[in-house]
């Protein structure tokens, strides 16, 4: 079987996890502070602030830029939901707008018209691992006065106009195990203001600057030793896992035929955090169905846009349509792009997908 990812695990990260677990500091020790140093710097900024999650990280964001009751958060609808639960966890109400078509990120021709004089935030996400159109999206929220916060889960060292993804507004990272990079479990924060950071830091250590001494309320959401430990052993490998998931993705856009490949636009970088092919005609379900049988894992990200899952729709309320994340929906399927992919495993998938698309039918 040819999984749809695989963690890329070795001896530096297994050797990094054994020395912290004999040194006897696991918790947010020496190891955490190096891994934030390293992945600031990494990004082109002057804080990171690591955490237990990227969902972790997204809610101290939100909190640590003063967004609450009463405030939206303009986001995509078409992510994994805790881009738009970060903002209902903070008692803030998300408002959708709706995709471009050809990249999956928030179309920037649809921002403004959502702000409103309660719009604190745009939260903008960088789908599977493709920069958003940062330049015109900065200039509507200087414009408007409101912060810009970078969901960049999915787009570890991806580039816009020659710059990291993070380094625009307050930039947040997921280090799940099938991200580009892993720390088993974690998140990250990245920003160049000091207030902003301290502010990260207290939140996600129980309101405390000084022990014991707990200014606000705050939370549990440290990072431990051990996964800063395997984020740390990862990191100067990220660049080569990179090339590695855009030389796949450069196979597939060569080789693939009847479907609609990835869009990237000559001003960034994509980092193929996914490979995410449009299936036209209704084709999606029975081309999964037929790579599966061939043992090729594939998935579906996401089968149901935000604004359509059962919580957004009959408990917040929600009943706008959002045509193209709702068109995206029922089309995008994701192939294996992996670093762990052989050239053979490459071919067999370009053949299966050809092989089906080239029959013209639903089987």
């Amino acid at each position: 079987m040819i999984p749809i990812a695989r963690p890329q695990i070795g001896d530096e990260e297994i050797e990094a996890v054994t020395e912290v677990l004999k040194s006897g500091i696991l918790a947010q020790g020496p190891r955490v502070q190096a891994f934030e140093e390293a992945f600031a710097q990494i990004c082109g900024v002057k804080y990171a602030i690591a955490t237990s999650s990227g969902t972790t990280a997204l809610h101290i964001a939100l909190l640590a830029h003063g967004i609450g009751p009463g405030d939206e958060v303009i986001t995509s609808p078409f992510t994994f939901i805790a881009s738009a639960n970060s903002a209902v966890y903070v008692g803030a109400r998300p408002v959708f707008v709706d995709i471009d078509p050809r990249t999956f990120n928030i179309d920037l021709e649809r921002i403004e018209a959502a702000i409103t004089l309660r719009t604190k935030a745009i939260l903008v996400v960088h789908l599977y691992g493709l920069p958003c159109d940062m330049a015109p999206i900065m200039a509507i929220a200087e414009k408007h006065g409101v912060i810009v916060i970078e969901d960049a889960c999915q787009a570890h060292g991806a580039e816009y106009r020659g710059r990291k993804v993070g380094s625009f507004g307050t930039g947040v990272f997921s280090f799940y195990p099938t991200k580009n990079i892993t720390s088993g479990e974690g998140g990250m924060i990245t920003t160049d203001d000091p207030a902003l950071a301290e502010r990260c830091r207290m939140i996600r250590n129980h309101g405390m600057r000084k022990r014991y001494f707990h200014e606000e309320l705050g939370f549990n959401f440290r990072m431990t030793d051990v996964h800063a430990a395997i984020g740390l052993a990862q990191l100067p490998k990220l660049e080569q896992f990179n090339r590695i998931r855009q030389a796949n993705a450069r196979f597939f856009n060569e080789h693939l035929r009847g479907v609609v490949v990835p869009t990237v636009p000559a001003d960034r970088t994509h980092v193929f955090h996914q490979y995410t092919i449009r299936v036209p005609n209704g084709k999606r379900d029975a081309l999964r169905a037929y790579l599966q049988e061939r043992g090729i894992g594939t998935e579906i990200y996401y089968p149901i846009p935000v604004h359509r899952q059962r919580l957004y729709v009959e408990e917040l309320g929600y009943t706008v349509s959002l045509p193209e994340a709702e068109r995206a929906a029922e089309e995008v399927l994701s192939l294996p792009v992996h670093p762990g992919l052989t050239l053979s495993d490459l071919e067999k998938i370009v053949a299966a997908v050809n092989e089906f698309m080239e029959r013209g039918e639903v089987l």
